[in-house]
């Protein structure tokens, strides 16, 4: 029996900051960002809206009113959390109206909770195939204004249905995990943003991708001729491609060109948006299946989950019959077309505007689906 992604979407603020007009307002060569980087336009979030907010929206493209009553396992990996406490998933469950009878919790570390979540909710249904989970990868990446990571932003939410008998992609048994205890991205609760060694950060994603991609190699018996694809996680995309190449003095030289230009359609998608941090390894999955017209049924795709701190991941899907059927290309590129630019004015103005932090009684005027309407008793109250 096969378990996997039946459906799969995303969902990303309607503003963003073109790369160039930040670079000219931080006195930056346009070229450090969109070459160095591989980062084009960066998704904005106002205060109205945050994780919940997002996971619901790009939930709610996907769940259906039969779905709602099959749903016993609701999950969200982030570490965005607007609560110490209580999780988004609980919140997230009754926005949709899932039925009751259901669990739902949060899980974190860094940008790996989401594949913690993806792979729980593989093995509930392995032990349920009756019932379904929904998977919730949402995050906001915040830096600070004029900081080395700010053009490294970027925020958005991918929700994956998982399923016995899955239309899109099957998830294989083949995980091989490392874990490492490294201080190269955290962020206590005295602080507002996260501490970055940037380049012990970049040492530690290739090394960890490095030793997985060899351990999988050596416990699955595999080649890269075996994947049609590999997908990384994407704190931006220029990352993902070092990691790529790190491996490629181990095979031919026709394998590294097809290997590179199925990342090339990968990262489409994240070079409008910027990190997700957990989301950002499915989006890039979501945009390698809008974009690439090489892949077939059965296809084997490998992907590199990375946490900061660190823990990775590798593991493979196989693409089912007729996946194409289920994708939604057309809608995932007009959510990203019809998006509003905002002048670097604008950006620095949202950024700054925050939620109050009082216990007073506050109402807002977003109408966007799922954002805040109301803030009480550090309570917030949302569009339903």
């Amino acid at each position: 029996m096969k378990i996997g992604i039946d459906k799969i979407s995303f969902h990303v603020p309607n503003d963003y900051l073109d790369m160039t007009d930040l670079a000219v307002a931080r006195n930056t060569d346009p070229n450090k960002f969109h070459i160095g980087l591989g980062q084009d336009k960066m998704a904005i979030i106002p205060k109205t809206q945050d994780i919940i907010t997002l996971g619901a929206a790009a939930a709610e493209k996907i769940v259906t009113e039969e779905d709602k009553q099959m749903i016993d396992l609701v999950i969200v990996g982030t570490e965005s959390s607007n609560d110490f406490s209580k999780s988004a998933a609980v919140i997230i469950h009754g926005l949709l109206g899932i039925q009751p009878f259901a669990r739902s919790y949060e899980v974190k570390h860094a940008c790996y909770a989401g594949t913690a979540a993806l792979q729980q909710a593989r093995d509930y249904v392995a032990a349920h195939p009756t019932r379904k989970a929904l998977v919730i990868a949402a995050d906001i990446a915040k830096y600070g204004l004029n900081t080395g990571g700010e053009p490294t932003q970027g925020c958005g939410a991918v929700a994956m249905l998982v399923s016995a008998n899955p239309k899109i992609l099957a998830i294989n048994d083949d995980s091989v995990f490392y874990s490492e205890d490294v201080y190269d991205f955290w962020r206590p609760s005295n602080h507002e943003y996260p501490l970055v060694d940037g380049h012990l950060s970049n040492e530690i994603y290739i090394n960890s991708f490095t030793r997985v991609w060899e351990q999988n190699l050596k416990v699955n018996q595999t080649t890269s001729n075996d994947y049609a694809a590999i997908t990384f996680h994407l704190p931006y995309t220029k990352m993902g491609r070092k990691a790529l190449r790190a491996i490629f003095p181990s095979m031919p030289e026709e394998e590294q060109v097809r290997l590179e230009t199925r990342y090339d359609e990968a990262v489409i998608y994240s070079r409008e948006v910027g990190n997700l941090y957990t989301g950002s390894l499915y989006l890039g999955l979501i945009s390698l299946l809008d974009n690439s017209q090489a892949l077939k049924a059965g296809d084997r795709i490998g992907m590199f989950s990375y946490g900061s701190g660190a823990v990775s991941e590798f593991f493979s899907l196989e693409l089912m019959p007729e996946y194409q059927n289920r994708l939604t290309a057309t809608a995932n590129q007009d959510l990203l077309k019809n998006r509003k630019p905002l002048s670097i004015e604008a950006y620095e103005t949202m950024f700054e505007d925050k939620l109050p932090m009082d216990d007073g009684e506050h109402e807002f005027n977003d109408k966007t689906p799922f954002a805040i309407n109301k803030l009480k008793d550090g309570i917030r109250y949302y569009n339903h």
